[in-house]
């Protein structure tokens, strides 16, 4: 991270902060530094790569940062700052898994995607950002071995449905599901099978961001 911050990402630093203070999350020097380089490389590597359709900094700051930073608290309560394994599933430029590595260090973050380039951000961003906390792997979820994590997440992967079938094998025994939506999606919760119980939705006020977010909570019943 010896590298400075271009003008366009180092201006977003007060409202990172101011953003932080809103989610009531306390990060420190190096970890807000964190986010800035991250956002700064997503920005450098969109230009050739194409990873995330948003193309300005401020945008992404709002719509992936953030909206990532929003579930930091909610995943903090479940672990109990504990350590824990959370897997992210089509992962893309690293939502929410890279924020979580910076933000709870004490997880263990694999991200997942498809497609090999978004992989290989994410091992750059690692290894920039000094996060040996988070890896990546290029492969579809469902061909991965068991990954026994106590949190299988996502942000825009796929329906709740799908999502659950598709990474059931990948949660521990106490393992839950955390998915990222807009609206409270109520015909994907009633398309769920009914060996998946729902713990909970959570509403998420994103700073910065003016839509409905939430939080689906899931558990294996019986």
């Amino acid at each position: 991270m010896s590298a400075a911050l271009p003008p366009e990402v180092a201006r977003l630093e007060a409202p990172l902060r101011e953003g932080l203070l809103q989610l009531r999350l306390a990060l420190d020097d190096r970890q807000v530094g964190q986010l800035l380089a991250y956002l700064a490389l997503i920005a450098r590597w969109n230009r050739v790569y194409n990873l995330t359709a948003v193309r300005e900094p401020a945008d992404m700051l709002s719509q992936h940062l953030l909206d990532s930073l929003a579930g930091v608290a909610p995943l903090r309560r479940h672990t109990e700052g504990a350590p824990a394994r959370v897997l992210d599933v089509g992962s893309g430029a690293g939502l929410p898994g890279v924020v979580f590595a910076i933000a709870c260090p004490e997880l263990s973050v694999t991200c997942v995607d498809t497609v090999a380039k978004k992989a290989i951000f994410i091992r750059q961003a690692a290894a920039e950002l000094g996060l040996p906390n988070l890896r990546a792997e290029h492969a579809r979820v469902e061909q991965l071995q068991p990954a026994a994590a106590q949190v299988v997440t996502s942000r825009a992967f796929a329906s709740l449905h799908d999502f659950v079938a598709l990474t059931r094998e990948h949660l521990a025994a106490d393992g839950v599901w955390l998915a990222f939506k807009g609206r409270v999606p109520d015909d994907e919760l009633a398309a769920l099978p009914p060996d998946v119980g729902v713990l909970q939705v959570e509403p998420l006020a994103v700073p910065r961001l003016d839509a409905q977010r939430c939080l689906v909570w899931l558990r294996p019943a019986g």
